[in-house]
């Protein structure tokens, strides 16, 4: 279930009749729980709880009905309860019927945020338990529910209209129904903001005015919508003539009702639920935190995922404090009270551009502005003038969206935190006498970001619109044009663009990354979608010095693309100012873990310190100030990991498995191995044990046919084996590749046969970015691998430990290619280019030790598999006992003692690699200078 379904559940629980023995199991079924669970529960057998009227939940709930009076009592036999403790329970909750009392339960021995209030108000604080169902919330969500209210009575809505007029639905009404919507929500904000006048005129009038029966409330809503549209002065003379109760509501336009003011025709359901949403408190409404759950209501394929889509303000400051208002905050505090700097100040934010490309519904562009007229509103206190206008133009909140409905929803979004803020700053009386009528300039442009001209959109200059649109929400792309009216502004570029790998993109999509790079490079079919938005930032900075930061996938930083992507932007004068390395970056989706992001800053020219942020394990922000910071987020110098044939490093070579090309034939189970009927002896001649990735992780038995060229003949005597060698040639010689049809001369064999004559160190090729270590480990002679897993062939042991190091996690995680989030690993970008320093005899005896302890560790836990041993939450504690001692004895090689985070080890890794470039590329030379 997602936040909006859970909200109406809860509300329909808390108008029902209080039933004291039902009422557990109800509030559960509201968050989603399976009727089998409720049923397992209610029978006793999985009901653990040891508190009288008590339902406890494993990892979920313990909850108490009880006597009237008696909640607090309740609540506190919940908190002391051993089996709370046992079962995990993240939240207790009792109440009697009357009254509810809950508390979050958390680790630390402070205990969790807690809820007190009457029964029948629960309901008004179902985001306090929106963890219950594996959603992720914040505090302005807890402590005020209306915007995921007010999107799940917007969606009730707007489903049932699209249900009763089809043809709405489609295409060509699609933008109609969307400025509808548009034009409801402000409506609905307006009434309950005094911007109309006398609360609630806009659903009472629809109430009043409409028949019970719905034939009429599409007429009246479209004479409300008329009015607004004609100045009062005008109205007298207006044809057809307003009807009088129409007249109460003021002149707005600003082209939000200019246009076509037709309305879909409304059932009985229909009017219903629109009276349901005006009799909601809309002036509680956060604009960022609406626009962006609203704007799923419109999308056929978003809708499932309501009231999820939504930034947190904290996640969206990442961007927007270093890229500016760290800046603005601190010229605030150093100007003080001089009123001359604080006036500059002021000037030069009034000036200020903030462009969002990829705008979405305004959020970023929202709470940019919000943060600004604070600042803005401190300097005219310490100024003593509270009672001015506020400098900063709306139209200085640029932005590009893709889909009309979100781009409608932006402009709105701004114009109600430019009014929330006024009646904040200014008071109500000020804010309401300059808000109507609404300004008709354009400043959210509807069109792809990629193919636009951002310098058009958003030139380094003016405040103005050129042109004036008559409809707000139907400007055509060309009338986005700015006049150059004010000079010398400051331009900062931000937002969230869409990250899509290069495998999940449309047609259209690649084609829009073809006109940005085509030119540039020829390899940048692997870029990710997001790259486009860094390019065209940094093409817009050659124009203006301004200063750019995008929300992004972190594998831009990462692998292959690191060398396509960050040459070009550093080439264009761009450097990284800022950078917050990955992190998790969610929404309120149930049970999303969040997508691991990146927030990379870009300016030209940049600024003398850079600032490179950091999470911890315990969730906090770290920041460093570096002198510079490379393409993968590391401090140091410009540098980019290309792929090594051989190892830079000295190191024994890392080979590829064997790539069996063999439709299947070469590679058996454990029955088919039976099948074959061989004696001992020549099972032991034909048949090894092989690994992949998942049979090296995940323990699973996978064989192969193994044939020397020696013992071909006695092969083919065996009539099950000669079946399947004649099967791989058949594959093969009906390839259209020329190599492999050359392979079909030797069936029995697949492309490599590599194999150790004493052991083999293996390496999964593809393995989860959740382990803390890499999988690894020793096989022995009579086992092989396939093109899944690399290989080192009876090479000394030491080199296993390097691998199962801290060291290269991190170095692999940053420098290879990632399948998803997943770690893919490479030899030519990974091993060969991983900085070893000069290993003495002691240095090697002493880390053969540490794999040798590693691989005793894993003894102890047989037959657990690798997946198993290496899970973060159930590693053995003598397993990771012997990695700490492995990178303990390896740190220390490399500088002495232990690192202290991956970013210190990173940054000596990168140190090394520089050093260790520079030596490659030198040595050549030397040697040719000796041969002479």
């Amino acid at each position: 279930m997602n936040a909006v379904e859970i909200e109406a559940a809860i509300s329909d629980l808390a108008l029902e009749p209080f039933d004291a023995a039902e009422f557990a199991y109800a509030f559960l079924a509201a968050f989603g729980h399976k009727d089998t669970t409720l049923k397992r529960l209610r029978s006793g057998n999985n009901n653990s709880s040891d508190v009288p009227g008590g339902v406890l939940l494993r990892n979920n709930i313990h909850m108490a009905v009880c006597d009237a009076g008696a909640v607090g009592n309740a609540l506190k036999a919940l908190r002391s309860s051993p089996a709370t403790s046992k079962a995990r329970a993240k939240f207790i909750l009792a109440t009697d019927g009357q009254t509810l009392e809950a508390e979050e339960r958390v680790s630390s021995s402070a205990g969790g945020e807690t809820m007190a209030c009457a029964y029948a108000d629960f309901a008004n604080h179902f985001g306090f338990f929106l963890p219950l169902a594996g959603i992720s919330t914040i505090k302005e969500i807890k402590d005020n529910p209306i915007d995921v209210r007010a999107t799940g009575r917007l969606n009730k809505l707007y489903v049932e209209l699209l249900r009763d007029n089809p043809d709405w639905a489609k295409a060509d009404k699609r933008a109609d129904m969307n400025h509808f919507m548009a034009r409801l929500v402000f409506c609905f904000f307006a009434e309950d903001t005094d911007i109309f006048n006398g609360e609630g005129l806009f659903t009472q009038t629809v109430e009043q005015m409409s028949e019970s029966g719905s034939a009429n409330t599409h007429e009246v809503l479209q004479a409300i919508f008329r009015a607004m549209n004609i100045r009062v002065a005008e109205r007298a003379s207006a044809l057809p003539r307003l009807p009088n109760w129409a007249n109460g509501f003021p002149y707005v336009n600003g082209g939000l009702f200019s246009g076509s003011t037709e309305v879909p025709r409304f059932s009985r359901m229909a009017r219903t639920y629109l009276l349901h949403a005006g009799n909601l408190n809309w002036k509680q409404i956060n604009p960022d935190i609406f626009g962006s759950m609203i704007q799923a209501v419109a999308d056929d394929e978003e809708r499932g995922a309501l009231g999820m889509h939504y930034t947190s303000v904290p996640n969206i400051l990442k961007v927007l404090n270093p890229l500016f208002l760290d800046d603005l905050r601190a010229q605030l505090a150093a100007a003080g009270d001089n009123r001359a700097k604080l006036l500059n100040l002021r000037r030069r934010m009034a000036r200020i551009r903030v462009f969002d490309p990829a705008c979405g519904s305004g959020n970023f562009l929202v709470i940019a502005y919000k943060k600004m007229r604070e600042i803005e509103a401190e300097i005219n206190r310490r100024r003593d003038e509270q009672h001015l206008r506020s400098a900063l133009p709306l139209t200085n909140f640029r932005g590009i969206e893709l889909r009309d409905f979100p781009a409608e929803i932006a402009r709105l979004a701004l114009i109600i935190a430019e009014f929330q803020c006024d009646v904040l700053y200014r008071g109500q009386k000020d804010a309401l006498a300059e808000f109507l009528p609404l300004d008709a300039q354009n400043w959210i442009v509807c069109g792809n970001a990629l193919r636009l001209d951002w310098l058009s959109v958003c030139p380094p200059t003016g405040t103005g619109v050129k042109l004036l649109a008559d409809d707000l929400f139907g400007t055509p792309l060309a009338q986005a044009e700015i006049e150059f009216e004010n000079e010398g502004g400051e331009t900062y570029i931000c937002g969230n663009p869409p990250y899509l790998g290069s495998t999940w993109q449309s047609a259209e999509q690649k084609d829009d990354l073809k006109a940005i790079f085509d030119h540039r490079c020829k390899t940048w079919k692997s870029l990710d979608y997001v790259a486009g938005w860094f390019m065209k930032a940094a093409d817009y900075g050659t124009h203006t010095p301004c200063a750019a930061a995008f929300v992004s996938t972190n594998s831009i930083c990462q692998g292959q693309q690191v060398a396509i992507l960050w040459p070009l932007i550093f080439a264009s004068g761009h450097e990284i100012a800022f950078a917050h390395t990955s992190f998790k970056w969610t929404n309120l989706a149930s049970h999303n873990a969040g997508v691991t992001v990146a927030i990379v800053g870009i300016a030209s020219p940049a600024p003398k310190v850079r600032r490179l942020f950091a999470m911890t394990d315990e969730g906090e922000t770290v920041v460093k100030d570096v002198a510079l910071i490379n393409a993968y987020l590391v401090s140091g110098a410009n540098v980019v990991v290309e792929k090594a044939v051989r190892p830079l490093n000295g190191l024994v070579e890392m080979l590829r498995g064997n790539m069996p090309y063999d439709g299947g034939h070469l590679l058996l189970t454990r029955d088919e191995v039976a099948a074959l009927e061989l004696r001992p002896a020549l099972q032991n001649r034909f048949i090894r044990r092989i690994y992949g990735s998942a049979e090296f992780i995940r323990g699973l038995e996978r064989y192969c046919l193994w044939i020397e060229d020696q013992h071909l003949d006695e092969a083919l005597e065996i009539e099950a084996i000669a079946k399947r060698i004649e099967g791989v040639r058949k594959l093969r010689l009906a390839s259209a590749d020329k190599g492999a049809r050359d392979m079909a001369a030797r069936a029995h064999q697949m492309r490599e046969t590599n194999i150790g004559v004493r052991h083999t160190i293996g390496v999964a090729a593809i393995s989860s970015e959740n382990r803390p270590f890499l999988p690894c480990g020793l096989l022995s002679s009579d086992q092989t691998v396939t093109n899944k897993m690399y290989a080192l062939y009876d090479a000394p042991l030491w080199n296993m430990a390097l691998i199962a190091s801290r060291l290269h996690w991190v170095w692999i995680g940053t420098v290879c290619v990632r399948l998803e989030m997943r770690f893919s690993y490479s030899n030519t970008l990974g091993w060969n280019t991983f900085p070893v320093p000069l290993l003495t005899e002691q240095n090697k005896a002493d880390l053969s030790a540490c794999a040798e302890n590693i691989l005793l560790a894993r003894e102890v836990h047989f037959p657990q598999t690798i997946a198993d041993l290496y899970d973060p939450a159930t590693m053995p504690e003598n397993l990771r006992a012997a990695h700490a001692r492995n990178d303990e004895v390896l740190e220390r090689i490399y500088i002495g003692r232990r690192f202290k985070n991956d970013t210190e080890r990173l940054e000596k890794l990168f140190e090394l690699y520089t050093k260790m470039t520079v030596a490659a590329k030198a040595a050549p030379s030397a040697k040719k200078v000796k041969k002479t």
